[in-house]
C-alpha cells in the first residue's frame, strides 16, 4: 500500500498524505489537487475507490452493430468528430457477432463513467426486444440517444432517416423509366425500419403504378443486410419477373447486382438496382450505384447536440428527429424494358458485384 501511496504521489505531484485524504475521501484538498491524483490513479491503471467513481465529463459510449456495412464506420466517423469538437473523447464499442452484446456493451461504458451513450441500430429498433433495458439505463441517471429506428415505449430522443419517404423516392424513379414490375429486398420483419420501408414502398407503389398493397407485398423479399442477403432476396425477385430492385442497403444492392450477372443478366440493362445508405466508395463500383443518401453528416451532429444537451441538464425533447433522404442517381438504373416481360436469361456470367 505505502509503495502504491508513493507511485501515485510522484505521477500527481502531491505528498503521500494528500494522497491518502483523497483516497479515503477527507475534506481539505483543493478540487484540482484531487483531480491531478485520480488522474494519476486512471494513468497508474489503479481502480478508483468505488466512491470517487464519478461519471467523467469527457467520455461518451458509442455502440453499432458490425462494421462491414460500411454506413456505419461513416456514422460513427461524424459522431466521433462532432464530439471531440466539443471537447468529448467517443468510446467505440462494436457488436461483433459471438462477441459482446449490446446490454453487456452498455454494462461495460456505464462502469467506466461515461457521460452518456448513443446508440446506433440498436435492440431499440428491433420490435420484438424488450425495452425495459433503456428504463434501466435512464435509472442509472445515464443519458442517452438513439438513431435509426424507434420504440414509443422509450423516453428518449430518436434520431432516423425517413424510411417511408426514401421507398417513395425508389419507386417514383424506377416508375418514371417505364418499370411496373419493382421488387423490394429488405431485412427481417421485426426491425422499425423495415416495417416503415414497407409502408413507403406500398404508398410508392399505389400512386405510381396503382397497386394495392397485398399486390406490392408480392414484390416484397426479407432476408439479411448482406451482399449474400442481397443476392438470395434479388434471385427470388427476378424470378418473378421484377425489372427492378431497390434494396434497403449497399450491401444488399451489391448481392443483387450479383444475382443478376449470375444469372446472365446485365445491369441496368436487363435489371435496374437501387441501394439505400450512399456508403463511402459505392460510387465507384461497376456499374456505380443509383442509392437513396441517408443523411449522415445532419443525423450525426443531430445525436451529438441531443445527447449533450441531456448531459447539460437541458433535456432534449422525448421525440424523433427525421431527416430526409436524397436520391443519387447513377449507371445502376435505366429504362425498364418494354411490354415488361421477364427479361430474357442469358448464359451465366459468374461476375461478383463491383467487379
Amino acid at each position: 500500500m505505502t509503495a502504491r501511496l508513493a507511485d501515485i504521489a510522484a505521477q500527481a505531484g502531491v505528498s503521500e498524505a494528500t494522497v491518502s485524504r483523497v483516497l479515503n475521501g477527507k475534506p481539505g484538498v483543493a478540487a484540482t489537487t484531487r483531480e491531478s491524483v485520480l488522474a494519476a490513479l486512471d494513468v497508474l491503471g489503479y481502480e478508483r475507490p468505488v466512491r470517487l467513481r464519478r461519471r467523467s465529463a469527457g467520455l461518451v459510449g458509442l455502440i453499432t452493430p458490425e462494421l462491414d456495412n460500411p454506413i456505419f464506420p461513416a456514422l460513427a466517423q461524424v459522431i466521433g468528430q462532432n464530439l471531440t469538437r466539443q471537447g468529448y473523447t467517443p468510446v467505440l464499442a462494436t457488436q461483433t457477432p459471438g462477441g459482446s452484446t449490446e446490454d453487456e456493451l452498455t454494462e461495460m461504458l456505464v462502469e467506466r463513467g461515461v457521460s452518456g451513450i448513443i446508440f446506433v441500430s440498436g435492440l431499440h429498433a428491433d420490435t420484438s426486444a424488450d425495452m425495459q433495458r433503456y428504463d434501466q439505463l435512464r435509472g442509472q441517471g445515464v443519458p442517452f440517444v438513439l438513431v435509426n429506428g424507434f420504440s414509443p415505449k422509450v423516453r428518449a430522443p430518436f434520431v432516423s432517416p425517413d424510411d417511408r419517404a426514401a421507398m417513395r423516392l425508389a419507386v417514383t424513379h424506377l416508375a418514371a423509366l417505364g418499370h411496373t414490375r419493382i421488387g423490394l429486398a429488405l431485412g427481417p420483419k421485426r426491425f422499425v425500419p423495415v416495417l416503415r420501408k414497407t409502408e413507403g414502398f406500398r404508398q410508392g407503389m399505389r400512386e405510381q403504378l396503382g397497386l394495392t398493397p397485398e399486390e406490392s407485398d408480392e414484390l416484397i423479399e426479407h432476408s439479411l443486410y448482406t451482399l449474400e442477403g442481397g443476392q438470395a432476396a434479388a434471385e427470388a425477385l427476378i424470378g418473378r419477373g421484377c425489372t427492378a430492385v431497390i434494396c434497403a442497403s449497399d450491401m444488399m444492392a451489391l448481392g443483387a447486382i450479383r444475382a443478376a450477372r449470375r444469372q446472365g443478366l446485365a445491369v441496368p440493362r436487363d435489371v435496374s438496382v437501387v441501394g439505400f445508405d450512399d456508403s463511402p466508395l459505392i460510387a465507384f463500383t461497376d456499374p456505380p450505384l443509383t442509392t437513396i443518401r441517408q443523411p449522415v453528416q445532419a443525423m450525426g451532429q443531430a445525436a451529438v447536440r441531443a445527447l449533450l444537451e441531456e448531459i447539460g441538464g437541458t433535456p432534449a425533447p422525448h421525440s424523433e428527429f427525421i431527416f430526409l433522404p436524397e436520391l443519387v442517381v447513377r449507371g445502376s438504373t435505366a429504362a425498364g424494358p418494354q411490354g415488361q416481360s421477364p427479361p430474357a436469361r442469358r448464359a451465366p456470367a459468374d461476375v461478383p458485384a463491383g467487379g
